[in-house]
């Protein structure tokens, strides 16, 4: 099955111009297909600089070093420059900022170094090369690391790349999994000499196929020499698929690691979200769980939605059967976890796209609270959708309070929870006119989404959180009001003459260094019916 057939471009055209609004509830199912005071012991971030997407080994997203952009100050923000991936229509690898370069990937298979005031590019480096001709990649969606003057990042085809962070030339490259619908969604997290990192798939789609072999891809945590790129350890999900005579005709397979993973450095333990069961009942799926960082064994998972039948793409056909004759729920974890000390408990806590936020003692696995955010609607066609109601990408911790948001939750709505109890202190919903322009109010784009699935950032009195509307909104930490609002789904001019346009804003968080804000806006691929674009947006203070 080939993976990369056609510019992301050419198939949005394709879809847009032969496909009827009647199937989008068909197409916001299938969004789940290819959707991924801090805590003690945890290593310092230098000043002014967002090294990797969790911020911090901790997974906190939350960089206390911003002194610039404050309560007072925020509403001042303005743009600075637009930088546009060319032959995309989704931009979501979230950038790394360090010594005023920003690094990030492009859905065109380049990866860029920018100069982190003007846009302007150091360097540029082709990671995933075209197929056949002029036929690129999906290109790059995770998040870069950046250490000891590397830069790390992950791509469509399994492999971990290493380059020198100041001139962009390669030092290493190792595939981390044979299996041909691999893919790297999770962040690499760079600690202590290696670099860790999370394995996923695409294969619950090829399952929607009952003349598939469905399935036989299970998901990993893969450690790597930063140094030499050799596999240090590899830690699976699950068990080994296993021929069951039947169909499906493996089991159990899935669950792939989306997130992108956190340590804690004094247990020395690496905590990993995990993604749904394509067949079987494995412990090990939509679960969180904790690994010996030195040699990769496991001390305990905990399976969050237990005895959930099995969800693959066949689920979501009306009719059961096939690769799926009893549909569960897509409730996988695409947000990292989040570990922090209550008192002298050590916790470590993940948002589900069932709509919950689990918080669990980070030593045993134990359950310390669960506070639901969104419901699933019931009321649905079709398996798996009640997944995009629930928490997308991530939560942030600024040592008052728990920032989690929801995705299609009716609407999307922006949460603090007091950490020790899971209550909420303050809620937000996306504004019903986000979807809006002009006077009289128009719609802007049958596209748009009063929706919130990306991973929430925050700074000293201010949280961060874009939209599917389009919007880059930053709220008071102590209230949830909004602050300050920019709207990115238009076009810009850009600094590299690439033609740039926003769109809805998913699978990344906003990035704040420095005294400058950085977001993507466009999420357009043909599985996901959000607004498309294709650019990197930095703003900063007058």
């Amino acid at each position: 099955m080939t993976r990369k057939a056609e510019t992301e471009m050419q198939a949005f055209q394709r879809w847009n111009s032969g496909w009827r609004w009647s199937r989008l509830p068909i197409l916001l199912i299938a969004a789940a297909l290819l959707v991924t005071g801090t805590g003690a012991g945890q290593p310092t971030v230098s000043t002014g600089d967002w090294p990797m997407w969790q911020f911090d080994a901790t997974g906190s997203r939350y960089n206390p070093h911003e002194v610039a952009i404050t309560p007072e100050t925020v509403g001042k923000l303005q743009m600075k420059w637009a930088f546009a991936f060319p032959n995309a229509i989704a931009a979501s690898s979230q950038p790394a900022v360090v010594d005023g370069t920003v690094y990030v990937g492009g859905r065109n298979g380049t990866f860029y170094a920018l100069d982190a005031r003007t846009g302007a590019t150091r360097w540029t480096f082709e990671a995933e090369t075209p197929l056949g001709g002029n036929v690129p990649t999906f290109g790059l969606r995770d998040g870069p690391a950046v250490a000891d003057g590397v830069v790390y990042f992950g791509d469509n085809s399994a492999r971990i790349w290493a380059l020198d962070a100041a001139t962009g030339k390669q030092r290493w490259v190792r595939e981390v999994e044979e299996h041909p619908m691999a893919i790297i969604t999770s962040s690499p997290l760079v600690f202590e000499g290696r670099v860790y990192v999370g394995v996923s798939s695409q294969e619950l789609g090829a399952g929607t196929n009952d003349r598939y072999p469905c399935c036989t891809f299970r998901g990993s945590m893969v450690a790597l020499d930063a140094v030499s790129g050799e596999i240090a350890w590899k830690h699976y999900t699950i068990p080994q698929p296993e021929p069951t005579g039947a169909s499906p005709a493996f089991a159990p397979s899935g669950a792939p690691i989306w997130s992108s993973p956190t340590i804690h450095s004094a247990s020395r333990t690496l905590y990993y979200t995990s993604g749904n069961p394509y067949t079987g009942y494995p412990e090990g799926a939509e679960a969180i769980g904790a690994v010996d960082i030195d040699a990769g064994t496991l001390r305990w998972v905990r399976r969050m939605t237990p005895g959930d039948p099995p969800w693959n793409g066949r689920c979501a056909i009306p009719i059961p059967g096939g690769n799926c004759p009893e549909p569960g729920h897509d409730f996988d974890f695409g947000s990292q976890a989040n570990i922090f000390q209550l008192g002298d408990r050590l916790v470590v806590g993940a948002g589900q796209k069932s709509g919950v936020y689990h918080l669990l003692d980070a030593t045993t696995g134990e359950i310390i609270w669960q506070r639901r955010l969104s419901t699933p609607n019931p009321i649905l066609p079709f398996p798996g959708s009640e997944s995009l109601q629930g928490i997308q990408w991530g939560a942030s911790y600024d040592g008052r309070h728990l920032y989690v948001a929801t995705y299609q939750a009716q609407p999307g709505t922006l949460y603090a929870l007091r950490p020790e109890t899971g209550e909420i202190v303050w809620s937000t919903p996306n504004p019903s006119s986000g979807c809006l322009i002009n006077v009289p109010p128009v719609p802007m784009s049958p596209l748009c989404q009063l929706a919130m699935p990306n991973a929430v950032t925050s700074t000293p009195g201010l949280v961060y959180e874009g939209s599917m509307d389009g919007k880059m909104r930053v709220f008071s930490a102590d209230t949830g009001a909004i602050l300050w609002e920019y709207e990115t789904a238009r076009p810009f001019p850009t600094v590299n003459g690439v033609p740039g346009f926003g769109g809805g804003i998913n699978g990344h968080g906003a990035v704040v260094s420095d005294g400058m804000l950085f977001t993507n806006s466009g999420y357009g691929r043909q599985i996901t019916t959000g607004m498309p674009g294709n650019v990197l947006l930095a703003f900063g203070l007058p």
